[in-house]
This record gives C-alpha cells, structure tokens and sequence, in this order.
C-alpha cells in the first residue's frame, strides 16, 4: 500500500483553494486575501451555512463589508461580547476587515494524522480532524464520483483501508444508514484519527441506575447532569425550534420523563440521500447520540452551528462534541463493546 504524502496546513489550504480536479474544495480566502497567505492566528473558523456576512462593526445594524461563504475558513483575531447584541447570542468574532457574529461558523483545527498499517477487527471508528474532507464513491463504469463532504469532529465507521482515486490511502467508510456494500465512500486517511476503546470507558460506572439524571430546561435553554444530587455538568444546548413544517412531525422537543434507549457512537441524520449536494438535508456521522426517545430524539454534538443557548434542531438536543461526547461516556447503559449501537434500559431524563 502506498502512503500518503504528508501534507502541511499551508499545503492543505493551497491544494483546497487552486482545486484537485474532482476533488476540489471552495476557495477558503475572501476579498482582499491572497490564496497563498497562511491561515495566520491560532483561531479558525468554518462558515457551517451558505453564507454569512462580515460588517464593519459587531453590529448587525452596521455597514456590510463583504460575504463569507460555504466552508471557507476565517481567521478570528478576538472574540467579544457585543453591547448590540443579538440578545439571544452577543458573540462576536473580529476577522479581517471587520466582525462577524459567532452562531453559524463552527471553531476547526488542522490535525493531520499518520497511516495506520490497519485498523482493529472489521471496523473501528474514526473522527475527522480537519475542517472538512470530501468523501468519494467508486462507481462500477463511472469511477471516482463525489460523495458527501465530511466535517470536524464528526465521527464515522472505518472497515478498509483501501487504495483512494490519488493511489494513496484512503479510508474505507460504512455509513449505517446506507445498507448495500456498493454505498460505501472514501476519504484521505490522513484526514481522520482511530479511535481507540479506551477514549469511551464508562464514566462512572460504579454509581447506581438511580444515582444518575439529566435534566433539560427547554426555557433556560440548558442541561444539567446529575450525580446523587451534585451537578456534574452544566452546560448550554440547543433544543428542537418550535415549527410544524407541512406533512412532517413537529420539531419541537417534547417535554417529559424519558430513559436513555440506545446509544450509537456514529448517526447517519437526514433524508439518506445518496448526493454530494451540500444543500440536501444529509449529516452523515452525527457524533455520540444518546436516544432517550423511541422515536428518536437524541442529544448529540453538532458540526453545523456554534448557537448553544437557542432553539435550532428539529427536535434533538444540539451540544457541543466534547460534551456529547461525555455524555456517551456517563449515561447507562454501558458501553462494554464499541458497536453500531448500544441498547438498554437507561438513565433518566426529564425534560421540562
């Protein structure tokens, strides 16, 4: 198997921005930015919507400068809270030129990562570790085709490591949700980490079924976790939006007593279509979804938005990964073999 060439940051964001032919990535610089300047601070960015705008003050009010777009990355010099507001998120970023507010670009890092010689048993997880990867299929007749495009800190089943469409190595991707062998896609195995098993012990393990809860405030916008009586984690999410979109069930987050239902490490969320359209409702690899409901709402971490605090799902408890991530860990039942799922009966939420 031939191996990768390693590649830099630097590299990374010139192959993204002059394009690979079919493996070509957006542009990541705006107006006024050359494509050869290196992302120059410690702090990026990746626009998680079809565009946002970059104003002169952190003021939506204030002058327009210039739009950011799809999956480019930005620089972000200092973050402040704004005396304009929006009152239901002041957080802004300063860019170059100007600001721009927080809630639709998603913090990303550059984490290039060495080949593995395999992975362990028939499949193991993996974590994407730059700010996106375009997944390809191989199509009996057609060859290499565009597949879904991969965020950070999504998470997905690895079951080969294969030759990719540049002779390199390349990942080898089972999404659930797609049950044919013939659906499986590619991505760069340089862009993604192996999870190991020991990253997802248990957290706590020795505690009682009743010795745990998670509470979820729908009005306050916020989840606390539970030990005997002790807040172990306090933290922001964002809940479903109070909408009824025409022929489809509400999005709202219902309210009530519930037990943690199954617990899967990697979600396919979406219409499962098989496109590379950015704009189809697809999220392919969803990262630590807990269910508390049978028909399936989650809490679960988010690489589509940065809004914790406010209403933005159709129905699950956005969080951030790390917390998601934890909250895998902590609730029951336990993980005793990382698999697709994990089915039992649970810890307690409520939801109010």
């Amino acid at each position: 198997m031939q191996r990768m060439k390693q590649y830099s940051r630097r590299d990374f964001l010139k192959l993204s921005a002059l394009g690979l032919g079919a493996l070509a990535f957006r542009p990541f610089y705006g107006a006024g930015e050359s494509i050869s300047q290196e992302m120059d601070s410690d702090r990026i960015v990746r626009v998680a919507i079809n565009s946002v705008s970059v104003y002169k003050e952190p003021d939506d009010t204030s002058q327009i400068l210039y739009t950011r777009y799809r999956d480019e990355l930005i620089n972000v010099y200092d973050e402040l809270v704004s005396e304009k507001g929006p009152n239901w998120n002041p957080i802004w970023y300063r860019v170059w030129r100007g600001y721009v507010h927080s809630a639709r670009l998603q913090p990303v890092q550059f984490r290039f990562n060495p080949v593995p010689a395999g992975i362990n048993g028939d499949k193991q997880l993996i974590e994407i570790t730059v700010p996106f990867t375009q997944s390809m299929r191989k199509v009996n007749g057609q060859g290499w085709t565009p597949m879904y495009r991969l965020y950070y800190e999504s998470i997905h089943w690895v079951v080969a490591i294969e030759e990719g469409p540049d002779g390199n190595a390349w990942y080898r991707i089972k999404d659930e949700l797609l049950d044919s062998d013939s659906m499986d896609y590619h991505i760069p195995a340089e862009h993604a980490r192996l999870i190991q098993p020991e990253e997802l012990t248990p957290i706590s393990p020795e505690l009682d079924y009743n010795e745990k809860r998670i509470e979820v405030s729908l009005l306050d916008q916020t989840l606390v976790a539970y030990e005997k009586d002790v807040p172990v984690l306090t933290t922001k999410i964002s809940s479903g939006i109070d909408y009824k979109p025409k022929d489809l069930p509400e999005w709202s987050t219902p309210r009530g007593d519930f037990r943690v239902v199954v617990k899967m490490p990697s979600k396919h969320m979406g219409d499962g279509q098989y496109t590379p359209d950015l704009n189809a409702y697809e999220l392919p690899g969803v990262p630590w979804s807990t269910f508390f409901t049978t028909d399936g709402i989650a809490f679960h971490g988010t690489y589509w938005h940065n809004n914790f605090g406010n209403r933005m799902s159709h129905g699950c408890i956005n969080m951030k990964t790390e917390e998601a991530k934890w909250i895998f860990r902590w609730v029951r039942p336990e993980v005793k073999e990382i698999d697709w799922d994990t089915k039992g009966y649970g810890t307690s939420v409520l939801v109010y």
